[in-house]
């Protein structure tokens, strides 16, 4: 019996442990908080050991360089493409890439029999038109003495009107064809056209041979003016703010980066890319021979002094291609904020961001001892 009661009691203090136990690891848990994502806590060791500073966001005059890239570039009526309206056969050229042309120059000379119709359709419109005048004043002056009727005067008139429309249709045709239709006579019909430039530039490219057909839609040569060339630099979103019309710019080639272009801000684009920048265009002050569009050159954009919200540089800390600043949130505990950089210039750089605002006091020097604690404690 004494047995049987020992037994018993044995078995419920081992149950009434065992719960007590299992209790006890519940309260544990149910009292832990898990730590936020991007807090830091030191302790007062670890704190006199980073050697953190604490200073405020400030604002400050800032000048600084935005540093960008581009290429020569030539504004679309500086180019030409060469084509001809009616086609026909390349009969004669002498251009070559890189050869300069001046506007008006002969630059090919193209024959076809459709040019030799439309001077014979001209100059027949034009000998039958005169007949109808003579008809039609003839006829005016018969209505007036009422020698003929009325719907007799009429048609002539018509036909008479008609003649001159198509008169002038030829003439226009013959004129965009590069004719000249005042000096086309019976004996001069000519095989063809001379084909002139109507700028002054260098040939940049040729797409014909002697003897080949040419479609109107066929592009014979292309032409690009220099007198007017640009810089097309792009911008990164983040910079736009700084630019505005007329700002000086500095551009150079790798080649020669101790040679200088002054340039000025002429257009600012009003279209962000999916790249998040816009092409700015600058103009050049004084023409060089040695740029050629196309060129890629490096450029410095020169900013001026304004206001702005800046951090030391060394409070600014990257992480995941982000931009971050720690903010104490007390004495020991330090939260990491995401903001936006701008320019820098002399150890400062420019800030901006929802989560912060001037005179917020963050960690100006031992951040990165911080983004060090955070990642550990992140692979814990």
């Amino acid at each position: 019996m004494k047995k049987n009661i020992y037994h018993t009691l044995a078995i419920f203090c081992l149950t009434a442990v065992l719960f007590a136990c299992q209790d006890k690891k519940s309260g544990n848990e149910s009292e832990s908080v898990p730590a936020e994502e991007n807090l830091v806590r030191m302790t007062s060791a670890q704190y006199v050991s980073a050697k953190l500073v604490i200073g405020k966001i400030t604002n400050k005059e800032m000048s600084a360089v935005i540093r960008v890239k581009g290429k020569v570039d030539v504004p679309p009526q500086k180019m030409l493409s060469v084509s001809v309206p009616m086609g026909g056969y390349l009969q004669s050229t002498r251009l070559l890439p890189g050869m300069r042309v001046e506007k008006g120059e002969v630059i090919a000379k193209v024959t076809g029999e459709q040019y030799i119709q439309l001077q014979q359709d001209y100059l027949m419109a034009k000998e039958k038109v005169k007949l109808l005048e003579q008809d039609f004043k003839r006829q005016r002056e018969l209505a007036q003495s009422q020698s003929t009727s009325e719907k007799t005067l009429q048609q002539v008139t018509a036909e008479f009107n008609a003649q001159q429309v198509l008169v002038q249709s030829l003439y226009q045709k013959l004129t965009l064809a590069g004719f000249t239709p005042e000096s086309i006579t019976k004996d001069n019909i000519s095989s063809g056209i001379s084909v002139r430039s109507s700028i002054t530039g260098y040939v940049t490219a040729v797409h014909v041979n002697i003897g080949k057909y040419l479609n109107p839609s066929d592009v014979l040569f292309e032409i690009i003016s220099t007198d007017d060339i640009h810089l097309a630099l792009t911008v990164f979103e983040k910079d736009i703010p700084f630019l505005r019309i007329g700002q000086p710019v500095n551009a150079y080639t790798n080649e020669q980066p101790n040679q200088k272009y002054r340039c000025n801000i002429l257009l600012i684009g009003r279209q962000i890319a999916d790249n998040r920048s816009v092409e700015v265009h600058c103009h050049f002050q004084r023409e060089s021979a040695h740029l050629f569009p196309g060129t890629y050159m490096n450029a410095e954009i020169m900013v001026r002094n304004q206001a702005a919200t800046v951090v030391p540089d060394e409070a600014i800390v990257q992480y995941n291609n982000k931009n971050y600043l720690f903010v104490p949130s007390d004495s020991l505990m330090f939260s990491m904020r995401e903001v936006q950089t701008g320019i820098s210039e002399n150890g400062y750089t420019v800030v901006t961001g929802a989560a912060i605002s001037p005179e917020t006091k963050v960690v100006v020097k031992g951040s990165y001892t911080l983004l060090m604690m955070l990642k550990n404690k992140q692979e814990e």
